[in-house]
């Protein structure tokens, strides 16, 4: 069933039990939930991820998801990470083979190996990766919009603050495999990153261009099923590309469509133009809105001012220069409450949230960070739930205050730090930007 050219409130959906819905507060619980699930695996397990770091956490994924197949070698195991990312090492640490060394690793050393199949969305990393999450674990859905390494899963002092939950239903799961085994796997442009014989990016440029397209006309199957009023419905989306992007069409539905009131978080604020449209017209027939975002020193591109700067480090001031202006913008409507702007900040840990919640009642948990690279070049995908009945309040309003505990309220632009303020270098950089005008450019890819 293609979720297609209906109304987002009315799609059509899969029928969930309220009790099978559990919403996890942490990075520290959402580790521990990964683990448990996957040792306790009779049937499969498919993880999808940007990446799968080759550090203390990401071997301990990895290590336990090798163990369970030494177990049980019949276990339907799939791994897919982003292709460009695997191969390449961390931003300004130097050349590596990546984390693709330590997949090679791995299916070396165990006697069962296990794929890892590397997703090229498109042929350069800066033009598009695979954004799409999902975790399936026999018939389980851990859905977060973190990565696996050592700060997503607080391994060490540090955690990277992320949104968690747990679906446990047989439909949703078989939807979600069907698709990474269907439109993923199987296509040509795929390969499987473990293995030495894997093509140069250049080789299979067509390959990519083409799989790139038929990406853009996937969707999840599934048979829509009747909800009622002691279930929920949650149908899972998919987008990529600026056309016919229909998660992209249902988060603009979902905030034209607003009553009462709209929760929206993002790390990156970014809003594309269609978006920040929406929103202030929300504001103007008196929705409340609502809009959470990570400080810059929050961000993971942030780079204190006692450390060396690199131009990476300038991305979380031009986030803040957006946000400024925006709330100046918005100046009457922040003092009218109209419009709340929350600021993330906890010690040195980082902020990646990113979902909308409408009047209550719809619900998207999403890996879309709700800006112009998710519209435009990331394959993005969600899940959005309609819960008519409230089902689900308690535990979202839970989350909801877990998420607002380390944030201030911007109470007038003039809070958020101006250039002038921000270190000599960041200046430079920011102005030089400017000055060339490449800010329109980045606005589109960052």
């Amino acid at each position: 069933m293609i979720a297609r050219r209906h109304p987002v409130k009315k799609l059509p959906a899969i029928a969930l039990s309220p009790e099978n819905v559990n919403v996890l507060l942490s990075a520290k619980e959402f580790r521990a939930q990964l683990i448990e699930s996957i040792r306790n695996a009779t049937k499969r397990i498919y993880i999808v991820t940007l990446y799968l770091e080759n550090d203390e956490a990401g071997r301990e994924i990895l290590t336990e998801i090798y163990e369970a197949k030494q177990r049980n070698p019949g276990l339907d195991i799939n791994i897919c990470v982003d292709w460009h990312r695997a191969q390449r090492g961390l931003i300004g640490k130097g050349e590596t083979k990546g984390n693709a060394a330590m997949y090679a690793e791995f299916a070396e050393k165990y006697e069962h190996s296990i794929p890892v199949y590397g997703i090229p969305v498109r042929g350069r990393e800066v033009f598009g990766v695979l954004h799409l999450k999902g975790f399936i674990i026999d018939d389980s859905v851990i859905y977060s919009g973190a990565s696996l390494n050592n700060v997503y899963l607080h391994y060490g002092d540090r955690y990277r603050f992320d949104r968690y939950h747990v679906l446990e239903n047989t439909h949703l799961a078989d939807s979600m495999v069907n698709f990474i085994r269907q439109e993923m796997i199987a296509h040509p442009a795929v390969y499987d990153l473990a293995k030495e014989d894997k093509p140069k990016t250049k080789d299979i440029k067509i390959d990519i261009r083409q799989f790139r397209a038929s990406l853009s006309q996937s969707y999840y199957e599934f048979t829509p099923q009747e909800i009622n009023e002691s279930q929920v419905a949650v149908t899972p989306l998919v987008g990529v590309g600026r056309r016919r992007n229909f998660l992209n069409q249902s988060i603009i539905q979902m905030i034209a469509q607003t009553k009462e009131e709209i929760f929206i978080c993002t790390p990156y604020f970014n809003f594309p133009k269609s978006v920040s449209k929406e929103i202030k017209k929300a504001i103007r027939r008196g929705v409340k809105v609502d809009i959470v975002v990570g400080d810059k020193t929050a961000n993971d591109f942030y780079i204190s001012p006692e450390q060396e700067f690199k131009t990476i480090g300038g991305l979380p001031y031009l986030y803040e220069i957006n946000l400024r202006r925006f709330a100046k913008i918005n100046e009457a409507n922040i003092a009218s409450r109209k419009l709340s702007v929350h600021l993330w900040k906890h010690d040195d840990n980082s902020f990646h949230l990113k979902g909308v919640w409408v009047d209550k009642r719809y619900m998207l948990l999403t890996g879309n960070n709700i800006n112009p690279r998710a519209w435009k070049l990331d394959l993005e995908n969600g899940l959005f739930i309609r819960d008519e009945n409230q089902h689900l309040l308690e535990q979202f309003e839970k989350e909801k205050a877990n998420i607002l505990q380390h944030t201030q309220l911007i109470c007038t632009y003039k809070q958020v730090e101006k250039l002038e303020h921000y270190p000599a270098p960041v200046q430079r950089l920011v102005r030089k930007i400017t000055r060339v005008k490449a800010d329109r450019v980045l606005k589109q890819i960052l």
